[in-house]
């Protein structure tokens, strides 16, 4: 019998980093006791630590500030996309200047 994948959020992720960084307790007991695989625990561990040292880790961010991060992140990205699509647009429509003249047409009101 294969045992069914377990998703964990991320505040649960960070009790169980804090149990180890704050407290002192050992992956091994922190697994142990929670019934978890060590692997898994490390890597919320190395996650917390790349994080907690500004980098962005790897995987969903565990910190409040890392999550802050990453949607401001994709905002920006999402701005500068919205941004180049509309130059792309003002680039090809006409001018408002006649051809001819030079004169700025009017528009009707």
């Amino acid at each position: 019998m294969t045992r069914r994948r377990r998703q964990f959020d991320a505040s649960f992720k960070l009790e169980v980093v804090r149990m180890i960084r704050d407290q002192g307790l050992s992956v091994g007991e922190v697994s142990r006791s929670m019934d978890l695989v060590e692997t898994a625990v490390r890597r919320w561990v190395a996650q917390y630590d790349a994080e907690r040292a500004g980098g962005p880790g790897e995987g969903k961010p565990l910190t409040a500030e890392q999550q802050r991060i990453r949607q401001l992140e994709a905002e920006n990205r999402q701005l500068r996309e919205d941004n180049a699509l509309l130059k792309n647009i003002q680039r090809a429509m006409p001018s408002p200047r006649s051809r001819n003249s030079g004169q700025v047409l009017h528009w009707p009101r």
